[in-house]
């Protein structure tokens, strides 16, 4: 009978060097279904339902992905801006964002998406730019509540926001 101990036997016998790249094709796979279910809904309900049920979704997967990764990463008490910034990098959202610029300073933390696959994609597909400002703010807003409410989140840009070439969104993240 197949169980955990076999999968984690299925996965330590993948090389090392090619553990990267397996869990990429995992979180590119997840994030393909949340954009078919996205693209299903849109074609049956319209964007505008489209994105009120993503915003909801991933409102709720900030919370649990902060908690489990703030366990995972054993980061305890530890509640500041560095951080929070080290869990966040590790999220689902974060991890393989593609040309992304991280900012880590003392009470400031930022997060550049340069090239974003999810628009990129769309704009592939002849598809209006999908306007993510109020999903990926209910996802950061909770990710960082659960972490640490004293910290803010706050955006600089990000779609349905005019923007430039190089710069798809801005997330800032300060505490006093």
């Amino acid at each position: 009978m197949a169980n955990r101990t076999t999968d984690k036997k299925i996965i330590s016998d993948i090389p090392k060097e090619d553990i990267a790249e397996f869990i990429f094709l995992h979180l590119r796979n997840l994030w393909a279904v949340d954009g078919l279910y996205f693209l299903g809904i849109e074609e049956r309900f319209g964007t505008e339902a489209a994105t009120e049920i993503d915003r909801a979704v991933w409102k709720v997967m900030g919370k649990i992905e902060a908690r489990r990764l703030k366990q995972f990463l054993n980061l305890g008490q530890k509640n500041d801006i560095s951080s929070l910034m080290y869990a966040l990098q590790r999220s689902s959202w974060a991890l393989d964002l593609e040309d992304k610029e991280i900012i880590v300073e003392k009470n400031r933390g930022v997060v550049r998406n340069i090239e974003c696959r999810v628009q990129n994609t769309r704009k592939k597909k002849g598809l209006s730019e999908f306007p993510c400002k109020t999903v990926r703010w209910g996802f950061l807003k909770a990710f960082t509540k659960e972490f640490n409410p004293d910290i803010e989140v706050s955006c600089s840009v990000c779609p349905p926001d005019p923007h430039p070439e190089n710069l798809w969104c801005q997330w800032v993240f300060t505490m006093d």
